[in-house]
C-alpha cells in the first residue's frame, strides 16, 4: 500500500467510523470535518550606439540576429513552462478525483467527478450521478462542509505531489450559484456607490466570495478593499479615485 493511499485510508475512515454515515452522511462526521478545517492560508536589453561604416553596421545586424534569437528561444521556453504547469494542474485534478471517489464509496454516497482547470487552479465537481444526487449534505450551512472538503482534498494532493495545493471544490454546484449571486450583490453595490459617491459595505464573506466580488468591482473601474476579521471579513465598494 503506498504513502497516499494510507492517508487516503486515514482520512476517510474518520467518516466511516462515524456512528450515523450509512446512505447520508453524518451530521457528526460532517460537522466534525468542517469545524476542523474551518479553523485551518510575479528585458530589457541595452542600447548600443549605431556606427556609421559598414562593420558596425554588420554588428548592429548581427547582434540584432542574436536579439532575435534569444527572443524565440525565450517564448519557446515560456510555452514549456505553461505546458508543464497546466500538467501539474491535471495532475492535481486526478489525485482529488481518486481522493474523492474513494471518500464516496466509503460514505455509501453518490455523485460523479468533473475535472477542469480555470487558469492557475485545478478545478474538482462532484455531480449528480445515473444512479443518484449529491447529498447537498456536503456543502452544509453556508458552505462550510464544503470548505472542509476543500481542505482535505487539498492536503490529499499535496501529499501526493509534494506541492501547495489551490485547487477549487464545488459539490452540486453551490460555488457557481453562490458565484452568480455574489455578481448580482457586488453590481447593487457599484451602483449604489456611483450613484451615492460614498462607500458601500458587503455583508461577511470567505475569501473565494471576497474575490469574486473584488473582479467584478474592478471591471467596473471602481475600488474595493477587505475589512474586518475573519471569520467576518467583508468587502467595501469606493468610488474610483
Amino acid at each position: 500500500m503506498s504513502e497516499n493511499d494510507v492517508i487516503v485510508s486515514e482520512q476517510s475512515s474518520d467518516l466511516e467510523e462515524t456512528p450515523e454515515v450509512e446512505a447520508n452522511a453524518s451530521d457528526a462526521g460532517v460537522d466534525a470535518a468542517a469545524e476542523n478545517a474551518h479553523d485551518v492560508s510575479e528585458a530589457a536589453g541595452d542600447e548600443g550606439d549605431t556606427a556609421g561604416d559598414e562593420g558596425d553596421a554588420a554588428g548592429v545586424s548581427e547582434a540584432a540576429g542574436d536579439e532575435g534569437d534569444a527572443a524565440g528561444a525565450g517564448g519557446a521556453s515560456a510555452g514549456r513552462g505553461r505546458g508543464a504547469r497546466r500538467s501539474l494542474l491535471e495532475r492535481e485534478g486526478e489525485v482529488a478525483a481518486d481522493f474523492l471517489e474513494t471518500l464516496l464509496d466509503i460514505a455509501d454516497l453518490d455523485g460523479d467527478i468533473d475535472l477542469d482547470v480555470d487558469g492557475d487552479r485545478a478545478v474538482v465537481a462532484v455531480v449528480d450521478s445515473e444512479e443518484g444526487r449529491v447529498p447537498r449534505r456536503l456543502v452544509g450551512p453556508n458552505g462550510r462542509v464544503l470548505e472542509a472538503l476543500q481542505e482535505l482534498t487539498r492536503l490529499a494532493v499535496q501529499s501526493a505531489t509534494g506541492e501547495r495545493s489551490r485547487l477549487m471544490l464545488d459539490v452540486a454546484g453551490f460555488r457557481a450559484e453562490r458565484r452568480a449571486d455574489l455578481v448580482a450583490q457586488a453590481r447593487s453595490a457599484i451602483e449604489k456607490c456611483r450613484t451615492d459617491g460614498s462607500a458601500v459595505e458587503l455583508e461577511p464573506m470567505s475569501a473565494f466570495e471576497r474575490k469574486v466580488v473584488h473582479d467584478e468591482v474592478l471591471a467596473a473601474g471602481l475600488v474595493s478593499e477587505s475589512s474586518g476579521v475573519e471569520p467576518r471579513r467583508y468587502v467595501v465598494v469606493l468610488p474610483a479615485g
